[in-house]
């Protein structure tokens, strides 16, 4: 745990005691700060309670005497309106923040040359941040890694000079850090989401750029209209930016042609990683994740040859694209994460021969967005509520069954597959649905499809998630 020493002596009111929010409480504690602490759940006071930690209504507290609300990065901060602990604390002239600017000053004040690498993006930050966290450790480096991605980033263990910090960062959480300054930043990639909390794309945009503003080396990818422009102004004032981009060949920055990564200087391009044959890092959106990596790490000081190793040893992210077992020659692959179309896409765009297993509980547009995709499709394996409306958009375009269940799915496409003419097959969970009419969440369902998988005779399981 890192104690907020910089709060010492301060009186700190705590919102929000879930899970991120009951470790920054202990933080201020251990760090000399008085707490109180609250939330509008019951269950979650009386657990802080039994922690020790000091519990009370905030709408009854003397604001006049607090110094900062640490407000959990879930609970609205300007839209659709602020959450009436923020009324209150701005009111009283109080500053809010999250756990992030917590730690923030805290690596200032102990070990400001402790390298950080702070990332955010609308898709792929959890798994940008778990391979450069990856390379870094498979280097030999002291890397902490938390944040929206795992741990708290007050459970960490505290700043020191060459110990190195990965933190994936939510447009919450950067709302609640105003002086987040990492060493390397990166933005990956900008489409609108979350905007029930941000009110509009440009303030959403606008929140995500506060990253990279303050960052010693901005790595921004380029390939859409926001992120572009957020490149060219942050340049334009003085800042130190590394374009990165899988749709163009870049004149200055990373990008990459097929599974070849090139790094651009002055208009000059040389050959400086490949994810050949990776299968944690197949597809173009992995490609992008590799580049932003590899920029990261570059501006911490390592090699290409560092890179390249932690690169073939990154074992994935479990339900993104995680490869769980082989069968002969037939592949499978889950993809649990995939709760809506846009977010199904990548897999689907990543294999030539797919058995897919797709429904669930079905989101706004259902696949019609996914229609490109079909031709790929061997056969489809619907399961849950949205399965006879997936099969009413399919169609035609590709022979499909309604399953009901992934153990029956995984059953029935394992079989197809091994017959499957062309040799290599994909089976592949990627729901493009929520997991709610089934599952408790997206890791349960794909925990159910890796048991469906496992159980099979003969299956070989890849990598540590599989065994």
């Amino acid at each position: 745990m890192i104690a907020a020493t910089t709060f010492k002596g301060r009186k700190v009111a705590v919102f929000g005691l879930g899970g991120s929010g009951i470790a920054t409480a202990h933080a201020l504690i251990a760090g000399g700060a008085e707490v109180l602490a609250w939330d509008d759940n019951p269950e979650s006071v009386a657990k802080a309670k039994a922690e020790g930690i000091v519990t009370g209504d905030l709408r009854e507290a003397d604001w006049s005497a607090v110094d900062t609300l640490l407000l959990a990065p879930g609970v609205p901060l300007t839209h659709p309106r602020p959450h009436w602990s923020a009324e209150l604390a701005r009111a009283a002239g109080a500053e809010i923040i999250g756990d992030i600017e917590l730690f923030v000053r805290e690596r200032r004040a102990r070990a400001p040359e402790a390298p950080l690498i702070a990332i955010t993006g609308t898709n792929g930050k959890s798994t940008t941040t778990a391979l450069t966290a990856h390379v870094l450790k498979a280097a030999g480096r002291d890397t902490q890694m938390g944040g929206n991605i795992g741990r708290a980033v007050m459970t960490l263990e505290p700043p020191a000079p060459e110990r190195h910090y990965v933190i994936e960062c939510s447009s919450y959480q950067i709302d609640l850090a105003p002086t987040l300054d990492p060493s390397a930043g990166v933005l990956l990639n900008l489409t609108p989401d979350h905007l029930d909390r941000h009110g509009t794309m440009e303030h959403y945009a606008e929140v995500k750029e506060r990253l990279v503003a303050g960052s010693g080396t901005a790595i921004i990818g380029i390939d859409d209209d926001y992120c572009r422009a957020i490149a060219d102004r942050l340049e334009a004032s003085g800042r130190n930016v590394v374009r990165i981009s899988v749709t163009r060949r870049l004149e200055d920055g990373l990008f990459c042609e097929g599974a070849q990564l090139f790094k651009a200087e002055q208009s000059s391009a040389k050959p400086l990683l490949s994810v050949e044959g990776i299968g944690s890092l197949r597809g173009r959106h992995n490609a992008q994740n590799a580049l932003a990596a590899a920029a990261a790490c570059l501006a911490c000081g390592l090699s290409p040859d560092e890179i390249q190793a932690g690169f073939r040893s990154f074992p994935g992210l479990a339900h993104r694209m995680e490869q769980v077992g082989r069968l002969g020659r037939v592949l499978f692959v889950n993809d649990s994460k995939a709760t809506n179309a846009d977010a199904a896409a990548p897999a689907l765009s990543s294999f030539p021969r797919i058995y897919w297993i797709a429904g669930g509980l079905p989101k706004s547009g259902g696949i019609e967005s996914l229609r490109p995709f079909f031709p790929r499709i061997a056969k489809a394996y619907l399961v849950g509520e949205a399965a006879p409306v997936f099969a009413a958009t399919i169609g035609e375009a590709a022979p499909y069954e309604i399953s009901g269940t992934i153990p029956a799915a995984v059953e029935h496409a394992a079989r197809d597959a091994a017959g499957d003419p062309a040799g290599e097959a994909v089976v592949l969970l990627s729901p493009a649905c929520a997991s709610f009419d089934q599952f408790r969440n997206f890791e349960v369902r794909g925990e159910a499809f890796r048991q469906a998988v496992l159980s099979l005779a003969g299956v070989e399981p890849i990598g540590e998630q599989g065994k």
